[in-house]
Parts: structure tokens; C-alpha cells; sequence
């Protein structure tokens, strides 16, 4: 094992003392865990350059003093079981680097330490209206595992760096043929730039577009990731509202100095509005005239289940003012850090010096087997399978709500997505609700913290695409036990 001691041949310190404090030290701080292995003394003073003797002679006193102990033939180890006086013990130079007070964050370190996070619930939830996740046990992971395997025997390239930052380019080509049938977006592979899902093409927009201090306008309720991106880089959002129809364009043209919008058109994020053809094309004709950027996240526009699919804002652009976002994360698996921008010709140059900067490149194996995903066929049978079983799950909620509320509860947005939103009827706080509702091992999320301004209160989110029908209806009825009391 690489284990490395910094020490001083020219101070004073004799150098089996130096040897012994940077081990007692390491395992005080816990970077030497119980049980874990040192080198030999002779393998540690040939990578030190000093004597075996004058490692013996450190080990022999971590021996005697309790820090380590010998396994005949197996060799010498920390203790397992270290005095509860001596792991009590807070060595000088942790301390003294854990308290460092004169560190100064960036203005983006300072922008981040200032905005509140969402944070994950803790306990543990038998059933989690949680969103964003699909059925895991519906992907087919035999096939998905076969293509992987496929790459890694035939292409030992996938283990080197790649060419392009931008991403595989016979990957774009599918993916531009992909949009292209089922989204109507127009591009060519050379606008298309592989990311690690959509928060870090958020990210990016957010870095290459917004100075301190300019006006970003997003939707009211809106997606959290894409505030805290815009916020972390100073921005000072403007919120328009959502109606039924989706953003109310209207609230927005009677706003100047706009520098660009985020929207999520073709399922709101969280209400679920898709946005109208009428809106979407004065949507484009107001960012044309002012030259503001739209921002298109079409996280989950696979899943609509009435109704005619409507074109992608990006299809319907003439003047090159919007940014494509989309991911796999939710159409295949969320560890699937895969997702794409479509960019207008004058960005990619710079977007793609930025990714770069940013992680060099996604995973090359993941890669090949995507483009094999996408060009065999295998994407879009699963997405027609998923939008049936997402489909009969929603129904089956919608059911068990109306069954269990009544007239108390109200379905908000379109009949599409992975998740829906609700408006319920009742005096409790959604504090209280949200709280209770896990004592009982049901996960559900408020909407409030989506609202920049004061929130309508009792809306909730209820994700229910990795949910059967038996976890559905039993998570209502607890829902309806916290609040209805039954």
C-alpha cells in the first residue's frame, strides 16, 4: 500500500520520533482506520528513504503504547479496539486545520452557503410519493448489462480519454435522430453536447450566461435546482405565475431587461401545466424581439397520456433564443448521469470549452451503450412500455384521492409526467401533514418551497411512477388518515 510520511532529515526531531507522531496522529484523526493494514517496516523505509531500523524502532513504541498490534504472518495492524481515552483525543494539527478562520469564500462559495437547501427526510418510509424516480424493476437491466459488457470486450477505448468533451458523436447523431421523431426539435449532432444530467447543464448555462446581478425569470412554482444554479451565480430571479395553461407570457412581456427564462413547457414543474401553443409561440416572439435566452427542461415530456403531443419550444424557434435541456435520468435510471444540450450554433464553441473545464468528459462506457440503446430500438419500446404502467399508476391515484376525499381534494395540471400535483382541502399547516404522514412511514413533499413568494399553502407533490398499485392506495389511505382522521 502508498503510504506517505512527510518527515525532516535536518530537524532536530530524531526520525523514529517523526515516524511515530505522523502515525499516532493519522490514526488519532481516524485516517487510519481500526484494522487497516500498515506497510512492512521494511516496504516503509525503503519509500521514506531512511533506515528499517528506524521504523522498527517506531512501530516497537506504537506497539507497546496500544496503537498497534501484530498478526503472526499476517503482519502488523491498527488496534481494533483503541482506548476510549485515545480516540477521545483531538490531535493539534486537525484542530488547528479544522478551525481555520482566515479561509474567504468566492462570491459563488458565498452564494451557496447563503440559500437554504432542500434536505431528504431521514427516516425510513415503507411507501414515498417521492418524484423524479422511476420503476427500477421495469428497466431491462439483463439487456442494459449485455450492451456494457458488448463495449467493454470489443472497445478498450471506452477506458481512455475521450477525443471530445462534447460527448460521443456517433451518441449525438442518435440522440438528434431521437428528438428529432419524438420532439420535433431541429438540430444536428454538432449542436448537441453530452452533460452529466440536467443540473449540470443548468450549472453550466448558469456560469456562461448570468453576471451578478441580472434579472432571470422562471416559473411560479418552480423547479429548485434551476434557482439555486441561477442564485449561486448572483442572479436576481423574477417569478411569473402558472394558470392552467402554463406560464402567463403575458406577466412576462410587460417585464424589461430580462436576460433569459427558464420553463419546463411540456410538464410544469410541479403543477403539472403543459404549456399552450398560443403561449409557446408569444413565448418566442417576446424572446426574439427583447434577445432573451428561453431555457426549454423537458425533464419527462416522454410521458403524455391524452391528447396530441406538443412540438417542442425548440422546434417551433426561428431566431436561435432556446436552450434545450433533457436527461435519461428519469426515462431509464437516475444513476445514469447521461443527459444533453441542444445549442444554438453561436454557444457551442464556449459550452463546449466549459464542460470540459468542468469534468472532461461523461463516462465513455456509458456512452457506447446508450447509442446501442437508443439505435436498436430498445429506448423508445421501453418509454412506450413505461408510458402505459405510468398511466394506469396515475389513474390508480387519481382513484384512490377522489375515493378518499372527496370533493376535498383537487387534481392540479395535465394528464402526463411521473408525478401530479394536489390541492387539499384542510386547516392543518403542511408542516404538520408532512410530518405526521412519515410517522406513519409515508414520504410526501409539500410544494411551498417551490414558490418564491407566499405559497397558497395545502398543495402537495406525489410522484407514483415506482409505485405498485397496492403501495398507491395504501399510501392515500394513510394520507387520509393524517388528515381526515380515518
Amino acid at each position: 500500500m502508498d503510504f506517505v510520511i512527510p518527515i525532516d532529515s535536518q530537524a532536530d526531531i530524531p526520525l523514529h520520533r517523526q515516524v511515530y507522531e505522523k502515525i499516532r496522529l493519522q490514526i488519532l484523526s481516524g485516517r487510519l482506520t481500526p484494522g487497516q493494514r500498515l506497510p512492512s517496516t521494511r516496504s516503509l523505509a525503503q519509500s521514506l528513504g531512511i533506515s528499517r531500523a528506524t521504523v522498527t524502532q517506531s512501530y516497537e513504541q506504537l506497539l507497546s503504547e496500544g496503537y498497534l498490534e501484530t498478526t503472526l504472518g499476517s503482519g502488523t495492524f491498527v488496534c481494533d479496539q483503541l482506548p476510549d481515552d485515545l480516540l477521545n483525543t483531538v490531535p493539534i494539527e486537525s484542530t488547528s486545520s479544522a478551525t481555520n478562520s482566515s479561509i474567504t469564500l468566492s462570491a459563488y462559495g458565498k452564494n451557496l452557503n447563503n440559500k437554504a437547501f432542500l434536505r431528504l427526510p431521514e427516516l425510513e418510509l415503507q411507501i414515498n410519493f417521492t418524484y423524479g424516480r422511476p420503476a427500477f424493476d421495469k428497466f431491462p437491466i439483463d439487456l442494459w448489462r449485455k450492451l456494457l459488457s458488448r463495449h467493454c470486450r470489443s472497445h478498450p477505448s471506452v477506458l481512455d480519454y475521450a477525443n471530445d468533451s462534447m460527448g460521443y458523436q456517433p451518441l449525438r447523431q442518435a440522440i438528434a435522430s431521437y428528438l428529432s421523431r419524438s420532439r420535433a426539435v431541429k438540430c444536428t449532432p454538432e449542436q448537441i453536447i453530452i452533460i452529466g444530467g440536467s443540473q449540470q447543464g443548468l450549472d453550466l448555462i448558469a456560469r456562461l450566461l448570468i453576471d451578478t446581478g441580472d434579472l432571470i425569470a422562471v416559473e411560479e412554482p418552480g423547479y429548485l435546482g434551476a434557482q439555486r444554479a441561477f442564485l449561486s451565480q448572483g442572479a436576481c430571479l423574477f417569478p411569473i405565475s402558472v394558470d392552467k395553461s402554463g406560464l402567463e407570457v403575458t406577466n412576462l412581456i410587460t417585464t424589461s431587461n430580462i436576460k433569459l427564462i427558464y420553463v419546463t413547457p411540456s410538464h410544469q414543474f410541479p403543477t403539472g401545466a403543459v404549456l399552450s401553443l398560443e403561449r409557446r409561440l408569444k413565448l418566442l416572439n417576446w424572446a426574439q424581439q427583447s434577445g432573451a435566452i428561453i431555457i426549454e427542461d423537458d425533464y419527462d415530456s416522454e410521458y403524455r397520456y391524452s391528447g396530441h403531443p406538443i412540438p417542442a419550444l425548440q422546434g417551433l424557434d426561428q431566431g436561435n433564443s432556446v436552450i434545450y435541456i433533457g436527461t435519461f435520468s428519469k426515462v431509464l435510471f437516475p444513476a445514469l448521469r447521461l443527459g444533453y444540450l441542444v445549442l444554438p450554433n453561436n454557444l457551442v464553441h464556449i459550452f463546449t470549452r466549459a464542460k470540459w473545464l468542468t469534468d472532461r468528459q461523461c463516462s465513455l462506457l456509458e456512452q457506447h451503450a446508450l447509442t446501442d440503446f437508443i439505435g436498436e430500438g430498445h429506448l423508445e419500446r421501453h418509454i412506450r412500455q413505461m408510458r402505459s404502467l405510468y398511466n394506469q399508476r396515475r389513474q390508480i391515484l387519481v382513484q384512490s384521492l377522489i375515493s378518499q376525499f372527496g370533493d376535498r381534494v383537487q387534481i392540479l395540471g395535465d394528464n402526463a409526467g411521473m408525478h401530479l400535483m394536489i390541492k387539499i382541502d384542510t386547516y392543518m399547516s403542511d408542516e404538520v401533514i408532512v410530518q405526521n404522514a412519515a410517522q406513519l412511514g409515508l414520504g410526501i413533499s409539500a410544494a411551498h418551497p417551490y414558490y418564491l413568494n407566499n405559497s397558497p399553502g395545502s398543495e402537495f407533490i406525489l410522484g407514483y411512477a415506482e409505485l405498485n398499485e397496492q403501495q398507491i392506495q395504501e399510501g392515500v389511505r394513510r394520507l387520509a388518515q393524517v388528515i381526515l382522521g380515518v
